[in-house]
């Protein structure tokens, strides 16, 4: 079972290095370590569990996050108008998007960042993203607000990307150009 202690903090190089593609099909280790890192979010979101593991609650886990370069990601969480997104990625990698961007009103936050970082993120206010599922299937999701950013947070992680290089460091509340705010 992955715990805080598994999740690898900001400064450690992983986090800023392009993480390796993973072979298709996915071997069973990939398989089982992905399904952990979904379970971990699963587990982050029931009190009970949380309490006791102390576990920090999460809606996105990226593979770099726990140490490991590889393209993955994992997401768990309902969006704003109640739908249901759980997903075990392989490979994940965002195939079109929108001019028009948008930003949670809330910032963004990690599993890797042990700290406020305050100011607006923007992202893509939709975007399409093609990857392998823990079934070995190829899916095509197209996302719009909120899930659209949680996809687009984890994506970066592949990357090396943290959410906060996107902040405007000298006025991080500057409302982004073109974009729509997300409550």
């Amino acid at each position: 079972m992955i715990t805080m202690d598994d999740i690898i903090r900001e400064g450690n190089p992983i986090l800023n290095k392009t993480a390796e593609a993973v072979p298709l099909p996915p071997n069973k280790e990939d398989i089982d370590i992905l399904t952990e890192m979904l379970d971990y979010l699963k587990n982050s979101q029931d009190e009970k569990i949380a309490e006791q593991y102390g576990l920090r609650p999460g809606v996105g886990l990226a593979a770099p996050q726990i140490g490991l370069s590889k393209r993955m990601i994992a997401v768990h969480f309902e969006d704003f108008d109640g739908k249901q997104y759980s997903y075990g990625l392989f490979n994940p990698r965002i195939i079109s998007h929108s001019v028009e961007k948008a930003y949670l009103t809330t910032g963004e936050g990690c599993l890797s960042v042990d700290r406020e970082v305050p100011g607006y993120v923007p992202r893509y206010a939709r975007i399409t993203v093609k990857a392998t599922d823990l079934d070995g299937n190829e899916v095509k999701l197209r996302l719009r607000g909120y899930a659209a950013i949680v996809f687009q947070h984890e994506i970066d992680h592949l990357n090396g990307v943290m959410f906060y290089d996107y902040i405007n460091h000298e006025n991080p509340f500057e409302e982004p150009e073109n974009a729509k705010p997300i409550e």
